[in-house]
């Protein structure tokens, strides 16, 4: 059997597919739960590789491929193809392409540290000039073309797979996750933009979230005064969980299936049910201690439900930022597609309700993980990868830089205002208006949901689904002198870092908060803990 590999390098987490190039038939997937480099999102990671090396980054993310394809049961000297999709940051990191023209939006800064911009056009080129993948000789690796700086090829995915591209209606695409990718249509004309939601929606810095996998809660329902859970089965099929009184964690009724943690999709359901059911009077809420309480003993708190707030502030920011770029009101988007496993797991009319979906759109199309879509179907169609590369050079012209945006700034404090300070929503409209941004009307009462996929990977294989939980990366250095004091260890909030003899530290790295955290660095009683003396290390 010709083997080939796709692989959407997503910011919280990988997913891979092993193909059979002859019959097109996918054979096996896994996901893993978490991105091997250390911080919760793609500024996170874009700053460990800038302060700390591209090497240090690269490393990480080839280590954690290649124990990706380990799990797929995939040979390096056998593959014959590999085919990556993600956002402009992963693709560079894990190629080893400098990615300083990627941190900075001003081009002034850019000409005053002779920052060169990097070609990221498709290409093909053999895997085996990847630094760490030597061994694939016989493989080519298929690179999908970036639009314009942040918004990459993920990006590029979503409008071509949203159908964009031949329709002339006013449409706007999102793919709800770390990195907010989102496009508008209007007037014939594509405008991108990408949005720093934060890893909320992927189920991450969220006490008890994690990524959509089996035993994660993915939705609730209120019966009477109680919460249903539903809970992912081993084949990510929502199934029927406890009912619990969610203001004491009482157990009503057992269900099918224990849980582990709550979903991005989750916590939006959470929020819609709790603001519906007045258990959330924004920005708190309004349980005697303070906490939703679901099964299995996992919480919802405020600290959540502000980093939630963000997330979805910074979304309908986006959407306000990109119309008033189109020079559209708000109300003429009638059409949504939602795509990643956030925008295919989330109930529709839940996300549309509390914001995340534009209030006037009545057509709402779900179409799951348009990323790892496109990386399979490069892997598949040289072809293909050059439509892409057309495509992508056609819309270059209308990407929406969000960083130095006014209207997005602006749009964005409202929405913190509205979500963590409590601003009444019509005083939210008011200042929209005062500022002369797109107003957001009214919640549209009718929606018609188009649930295009029940699972954001459709098709699983023949081998079925494998969830790598520990990525299996690791930073490690020995301290010169430390005493042995374990403060580093102690102060790690997510159990990331241990010592080992003679001032050895390892750090796994998909658990560590990176430039967020480094309260290990801090800690050092004598300064010794210097991030940049770490080096990759295998599992």
């Amino acid at each position: 059997m010709r083997i080939g590999v796709a692989i959407d390098l997503g910011t919280s987490g990988f997913r891979a597919q092993k193909i059979d190039l002859e019959t097109g038939e996918i054979k096996k997937t896994v996901i893993t739960l978490r991105n091997p480099l250390p911080g919760a999102n793609v500024m996170d990671h874009l700053d460990f590789a800038i302060h700390y090396g591209l090497d240090k980054a690269h490393g990480l993310s080839a280590t954690a491929v290649k124990n990706i394809l380990a799990e797929l049961g995939v040979d390096l000297a056998e593959m014959e193809k590999f085919s990556i999709c993600g956002n402009p940051i992963q693709l560079s990191i894990f190629q080893g392409i400098p990615i300083e023209d990627l941190a900075y939006a001003g081009e002034r800064k850019k000409q005053k540290y002779h920052i060169e911009e990097q070609n990221r056009d498709a290409r093909i080129i053999p895997l085996a000039e990847i630094e760490g993948f030597e061994e694939a000789a016989n493989c080519k690796l298929f690179v999908p073309p970036a639009i314009k700086h942040e918004v990459g090829a993920d990006a590029l995915a979503l409008i071509v797979k949203a159908g964009m591209i031949e329709s002339n209606e006013i449409a706007i695409a999102t793919d709800y996750g770390t990195n907010a990718e989102m496009a508008l249509k209007a007037n014939g004309v594509i405008y991108t933009g990408s949005a720093a939601a934060g890893p909320a929606l992927e189920g991450q810095e969220i006490e008890y979230g994690s990524i959509a996998s089996p035993h994660t809660i993915s939705d609730v329902e209120f019966e009477g005064e109680n919460l249903r859970c539903y809970v992912l089965d081993r084949d990510m099929t929502a199934t029927r969980g406890d009912l619990v009184n969610p203001k004491t964690g009482e157990i009503i009724e057992k269900g099918e299936l224990t849980a582990k943690g709550i979903t991005g999709t989750g916590v939006i359901a959470l929020i819609e049910a709790g603001m519906r059911n007045k258990l959330i009077v924004l920005p708190k809420i309004q349980t005697p201690d303070g906490i939703l309480h679901l099964q299995d003993g996992i919480k919802f708190t405020n600290k959540d439900l502000i980093e939630a707030g963000r997330a979805i502030g910074a979304i309908r920011a986006g959407h306000i930022t990109l119309c008033a770029s189109a020079g559209i009101d708000m109300e003429e988007l009638q059409t949504a597609h939602m795509s990643g496993a956030a925008g295919t797991y989330m109930d529709a009319a839940k996300a549309h309700k509390v914001g995340m979906i534009p209030y006037n759109a009545n057509y709402v199309s779900q179409i799951g993980n348009t990323s790892l879509t496109v990386a399979r179907e490069i892997l598949l169609s040289e072809d293909r990868l050059w439509e892409l590369q057309t495509i992508a050079k056609e819309i270059v012209g209308t990407h929406v830089m969000f960083a130095t945006s006014d209207a997005f700034k602006e749009a964005y404090m409202l929405e913190l205002a509205y979500w963590n300070e409590g601003m009444a929503f019509k005083m939210l409209q008011k200042f929209l208006k005062k500022k002369k941004l797109p107003i957001i009307g009214e919640p549209s009462s009718i929606l018609k949901i188009d649930r295009q996929v029940e699972r954001d990977i459709p098709e699983l294989g023949e081998e079925g689904l494998e969830v790598l939980e520990k990525v299996g990366t690791y930073l490690t250095m020995v301290i010169e002198g430390c005493e042995g004091c374990h403060k580093c260890v102690k102060v790690c909030p997510n159990g990331a870092l241990r010592m080992e003899e003679n001032g050895t530290v390892k750090i796994r790295t998909d658990l560590c908060d990176g430039a967020n955290c480094q309260r290990c660095l801090h800690a050092c009683p004598d300064d010794r803990f210097k991030w940049e003396n770490l080096t990759v290390a295998g599992k």
